[in-house]
């Protein structure tokens, strides 16, 4: 879920005078948080609030909209990220605060088992930047690295990795039915953890992908409009969205949130809800 336009999104900080014999800071005197080039979204394990990784970061964004981060400090580029569980894996590159241990250039891949407040190294450090990383149900992940078009695979939290089939893919997702991609040549489906890919003749061309808990896929398509797959394998039009998406999730089975040119958008069945337009 990797698109990698700039955003822009700042917060209105409450101004708090609590008296007049010390000097106050103000709201003009902090640096709202800022939001820019979305690399993916994911729902907060703990509850309703979205984790958005970015250039500078992660934060966090409230179902009201309100933004804080990046979360702990870390100001490193989150090129790929996902969550499984209770923990939140991520790649890409060092920010000019980034810890050493981390990895530079190039994160390989990090874990953070306390919600992003801290991270440590796992494999791969310094040497690879995933910019498509996700995870399945079962825990394993596949990740294409900004190297190449090998899809990676590891099966132990991130720590050793086994090449599977060549795919220029923009996207990944794993449902119970296998491991698909959003590639060049149209949608590709795996049934053995990638060393293999068939052509679904049916699908649109996307460039982002995810599912349902069901497994029902959508994505977004070239031409710009949200598509889901129906129960006999046809494929429909949702919604037009603005510009060029960002970064797409599909959080429940009711709920999407993407980032295109109106901001960070959230999708249900009562409407369109713009969480945190760019300002």
């Amino acid at each position: 879920m990797n698109r990698l336009l700039p955003l822009t999104v700042l917060t209105t900080l409450a101004l708090t005078i609590t008296g007049c014999a010390s000097t106050q800071t103000t709201a003009t005197d902090i640096a709202p948080p800022r939001i820019e080039h979305v690399h993916g979204i994911a729902e907060d394990p703990r509850g309703s609030d979205l984790l958005v990784a970015t250039h500078n970061g992660i934060f966090t964004v409230t179902p009201t909209g309100d933004v804080s981060g990046p979360i702990g400090g870390h100001d490193f580029d989150a090129m790929g990220f996902t969550v499984t569980d209770n923990t939140l894996f991520a790649s890409g590159h060092r920010g000019p605060d980034t810890a050493a241990e981390l990895g530079a250039p190039n994160l390989g891949i990090i874990q953070s088992d306390d919600y992003g407040q801290t991270w440590s190294p796992v494999a791969l450090n310094g040497s690879t930047d995933f910019h498509v990383l996700t995870a399945g149900p079962d825990g394993t992940l596949y990740g294409i690295a900004s190297s190449g078009v090998d899809l990676l695979r590891s099966t132990d939290s991130g720590g050793e990795w086994t090449r599977g089939a060549s795919i220029a893919a923009a996207d990944l997702v794993v449902t119970d039915d296998g491991l698909y991609a959003a590639a060049e040549e149209g949608l590709l489906h795996s049934t053995d953890q990638g060393v293999t890919f068939s052509r679904d003749e049916s699908a649109p061309l996307l460039y982002t992908l995810d599912a349902r808990p069901d497994g029902t896929l959508l994505g977004v398509g070239t031409d710009g409009a949200i598509w889901t797959q129906n129960p006999d394998n046809t494929w429909q039009s949702l919604e037009a969205l603005e510009g060029a998406v960002q970064a797409f999730s599909v959080i429940d089975a009711n709920r999407i949130v993407l980032v295109d040119d109106r901001g960070i958008v959230e999708i249900t069945p009562d409407g369109t809800t713009i969480l945190s337009p760019p300002r």
